[in-house]
């Protein structure tokens, strides 16, 4: 990837300013983002930004019309700050969250890293945000302008056995602000976590959340609210197979692949040293794995199941490279805390470009 103003610039000061903390990095990011659009005057620039740089590339997926392909993936803006902005930057959706019933603090820092050398990041956040209740409130607010999914994980101090009334609590709260709801249980760093991947867990769990949307669904008179679930990179073949036929068994929308890995096989010599680290790895290491899981859940459920494809997604062929995989969307991530909000626009131009997707 050639590097841009951004890589050679704009980074290194954050990091200098920063002490080479990257939460912190994350963290001034994210509240510059968020200030540009705190007033209505701000909002309003941000949107006739979000005019011009947009990509139009519209597609129809669970029901929903996206403006383009590309979105921001969960784990970026857990509690909605910064919407307009992320508007402005030219993705299709937004994914916010994960989001908890419980406002909770995460892990202890330091929990991110910058995988320089691998083109990556390590991270054991443990679903820092401020509650459910919290993101209700702004999104109720908020006007995007392009959809909203919402990523729902488990409260850590929730037992396993009421992780289910967890989740439900969750949805009531935020069911009418999102356009679509991800049922994340596949990050490794809430202990116990994945284990709601198996099979019986999992379908007493989408068995509540899917008849859950449409008992609100009918009360409110509106179509449910399609589910998604997130799966993890680190799932057999037969343990993920289990996991699709619940999914489709249980009236599942679609399936967001993939989450962070506890693999280290991708990383580079010079990371070495954080390989140790707890945590999952995003970015490049994880591309490899992520698309031979898109290839194995359009295999196995083909249209029964759309596919949002998450993992190493830094240029438009690695895009393009998901959709060939089976995946009709994408999300980015660690590109863009890495490389800046230009692979954005770089991405969803390449796949319009492209006469097999745009």
């Amino acid at each position: 990837m050639r590097p841009s103003v951004f890589d050679r610039l704009v980074r290194p000061t954050l990091y200098q300013t920063h002490g080479g903390d990257a939460e912190r990095v994350h963290e001034r990011t994210l509240a510059l983002l968020a200030g540009a659009g705190r007033t209505a005057a701000g909002a309003q620039a941000l949107e006739q930004v979000r005019r011009r740089t947009l990509v139009p590339d519209p597609v129809r997926v669970f029901g929903i019309d996206f403006p383009n392909r590309v979105g921001l993936a969960a784990g970026m803006d857990k509690n909605g700050r910064a919407l307009p902005a992320w508007g402005a930057l030219g993705f299709g959706h937004v994914e916010v969250g994960t989001v908890t019933a419980r406002p909770q603090p995460g892990n202890d820092r330091p929990r991110m890293f910058a995988l320089d050398a691998s083109d990556g990041v390590l991270n054991r956040m443990g679903f820092n945000n401020e509650g459910a209740d919290a993101l209700a409130r702004r999104l109720q607010q908020a006007r995007p302008g392009y959809p909203i999914g919402i990523s729902l994980g488990k409260s850590k101090v929730t037992p396993l056995a009421q992780a289910t009334e967890d989740y439900l609590t969750s949805l009531r709260q935020l069911h009418r602000y999102a356009d679509y709801v991800a049922i994340n249980v596949s990050s490794p760093n809430t202990p116990g976590l994945r284990s709601l991947q198996d099979g019986a867990a999992l379908d007493e769990l989408l068995q509540a959340l899917v008849g859950q949307t449409r008992s609100l669904a009918a009360a409110g008179g509106r179509a449910p609210v399609p589910v998604l679930v997130k799966v993890a990179p680190d799932l057999t073949d037969a343990a993920l197979a289990e996991l699709l036929a619940v999914c489709v068994d249980r009236g599942v929308a679609g399936i967001i692949a993939t989450n962070t890995t506890l693999a280290r096989d991708g990383l580079a010599p010079a990371d070495a040293h954080l390989g140790g680290e707890p945590g999952g790895v995003s970015g490049a290491p994880l591309r490899a794995r992520a698309l031979e899981v898109v290839r194995f859940v359009a295999r196995e459920s083909g249209p029964a199941l759309p596919i949002i494809g998450v993992g190493g997604i830094g240029a438009p062929e690695h895009a393009r490279a998901m959709l060939d995989a089976g995946a009709s969307l994408v999300q980015v991530y660690s590109a863009l805390a890495l490389h800046g909000p230009g692979v954005v626009h770089r991405i969803a131009r390449g796949l319009a470009a492209d006469p097999a997707f745009g």
